[in-house]
């Protein structure tokens, strides 16, 4: 008899960001890291991941990471957490384990704790056991995890759906599926993103018609955004291209080592005369192929659109062409990117979210992985709330209680004793951490309030020098301000802030005893002046007073 504890970190009530922890009695197993991306509220943040205190607080007992597939958001998080736990293993399918090891060269990390795992090949932990099966996604590798426990089966989804068309590395093991739900499964958690859309995502997923009329409609460049690791979507826009004369130009040093790794890996069957080089850039029959990385969505696209990239630039005769559909949070993002490249002249063709799907598990595939597994308890991971709901709602219809069926938040646990629920109430401290380019840890509201200060209302930058030895004024002090007003038309507000900020600082000095309080020197200048600008101007911009001697 054990005690089983399921929690996430993140990846509850939110898209991205997932890692799911299940401890059986010490033995800690992680699935999956992952990241998201900002929606624009956090200035300047590229990328959130989870808090990951908890496992640095327990990093002796872990088992190890155990990555679905190789997408950002379910690996993302990977080269943070090496750098603070490089000891903990890190397992993966090979495919997998590529991808990290881009991102892990790119931070200059080891690589010793990658440990390559195949489909159907069990691996012993003790008395628990992790059983890996091949599963249907948009990337080739991916796969679910099995955790036997004394207990029964905890079964981990990833992303999935379930699509007959798709094979070799791409195929689901449905025996399999059905082999483990047959043994008994203690619990299942599932993923929840399409669980309100109604029948299956296959064929929805599958968009070589729409592309093929897209080439066929476009007399001239095209340029095609893709997510890297998309490999599918890929698979698909190399197959149309093959069938004209058209070539197609990666840009992107990381998405042509991507890609060329694919093609000598074998999973992307790609005829390699139909890819192009720079001087092909310009031609009317080229079709871009441009990605984003860790950066917010549509970055590179948005840096062609604005005219900073040096090799491309918007002509009014191209077809922008987006090739994933919107997910929630970057329709408004999708909408302003739309419109920028309708105000260039240029075509633009986003894939519809309602007509077209990503390679996730829509209702009926939710039925049948329930069915095929058969969970005495059902947890639904993996989207917003309101899709853990609909999945909770699926599970209800084919007759799991109620009673068994787990609707969480990040932080809740889950707790059985001898496979059955405690009902407890204990909570695991969750947080995010806000990553902004190549800095190392989190950002912090600190850093969020003074960007959001400084983007709503400014700066302004007093500068004062005093006479070392007698400490009197000897110049200044000098006001230079930024994002706050117009300074031609504001030369009185100046010298009278010069006046003020004088007035404060030789406050402040002590001529008897020659002796300045810089600190508060700074404090009562901020104090003072705030008032008087937000009285003046109704802002509040953000006074930094710099005290220097010679």
């Amino acid at each position: 008899m054990s005690k089983i504890k399921i929690f996430a970190l993140g990846g509850l009530n939110e898209n991205g960001k997932n890692m799911y922890v299940v401890n059986v009695d010490k033995d800690i197993f992680v699935f999956d890291a992952g990241l998201k991306y900002d929606n624009d509220l956090n200035l300047g943040i590229d990328y959130i991941i989870p808090n990951f205190d908890y496992l640095i607080k327990n990093r002796k007992n872990i088992k190890g990471i155990f990555l679905s597939h190789g997408h950002e958001t379910n690996m993302g998080a990977i080269p943070d957490i090496l750098d603070a736990i490089p000891e903990i293993p890190v397992y993966g399918t090979k495919l997998t384990l590529e991808i990290v090891k881009r991102d892990l060269n790119k931070k200059t990390l080891e690589k010793r704790n990658l440990i390559e795992i195949k489909p159907h090949v069990k691996l012993d932990f003790g008395k628990n056991s992790i059983f890996p099966i091949s599963v249907t996604h948009s990337i080739p590798d991916a796969v679910c995890y099995v955790l036997y426990t004394p207990d029964g089966a905890i079964v981990y989804t990833g992303d999935f759906t379930f699509d007959s068309t798709m094979i070799g590395s791409y195929k689901t093991d449905i025996g399999k599926l059905a082999y483990v739900g047959k043994q008994g499964v203690l619990c299942l958690l599932s993923e929840s993103f399409y669980a309100d859309h109604q029948g299956h995502t296959s064929p929805h997923n599958r968009v070589s018609d729409f592309i093929k009329e897209v080439i066929n409609k476009s007399h001239d460049r095209i340029i095609a955004t893709v997510l890297p690791a998309h490999f599918y979507r890929i698979q698909e826009l190399f197959n149309e291209v093959s069938k004209t004369h058209r070539k197609i130009v990666i840009m992107g040093k990381s998405l042509q080592e991507l890609i060329n790794k694919a093609i000598e890996e074998g999973y992307l069957s790609i005829d390699k005369d139909k890819i192009g080089t720079l001087s092909d850039l310009e031609s009317k029959n080229a079709v871009v192929l441009i990605s984003d990385g860790k950066e917010k969505p549509f970055a590179n696209l948005e840096r062609i659109i604005k005219g900073f990239d040096k090799f491309i630039t918007i002509r009014e005769t191209d077809t922008i062409f987006i090739t994933e559909p919107s997910y929630p949070g970057i329709e408004k993002r999708l909408a302003v990117i739309m419109d920028e490249i309708a105000m260039l002249g240029a075509d633009a063709i986003s894939l519809s979210n309602k007509k077209h799907l990503s390679h996730h598990a829509s209702r009926e595939d939710l039925m049948l992985m329930i069915n095929l597994m058969d969970p005495t308890y059902y947890f639904p991971v993996k989207g917003e709330y309101r899709n853990q709901y609909a999945n909770a709602e699926i599970a209800e219809e084919l007759g799991i209680p109620k009673e068994n069926i787990i609707l969480k938040l990040n932080g809740d646990v889950f707790e059985m004793v001898g496979g059955k629920n405690t009902n407890s109430i204990e909570k695991v401290e969750v947080d995010e951490i806000l990553i902004d380019g190549k800095n190392q840890g989190d950002i912090g509201d600190l850093v969020l309030k003074d960007r959001e200060m400084l983007g709503e209302n400014g700066i302004v930058i007093i500068s004062c020098t005093l006479d070392k030895n007698t400490k009197k004024v000897l110049g200044g002090p000098e006001i230079l301000t930024r994002g706050f007003i117009y300074v031609k038309e504001s030369q009185d507000l100046l010298e009278e802030t010069k006046a003020i900020s004088r007035e404060v600082i030789e406050s402040n000095i002590e001529t008897s005893t020659k002796r300045v309080d810089y600190s508060k020197i700074k404090n009562d200048v901020r104090d003072v002046l705030g008032k008087f600008f937000y009285k003046e101007t109704e802002a509040k911009p953000m006074i930094i007073t710099v005290i220097q001697e010679v």
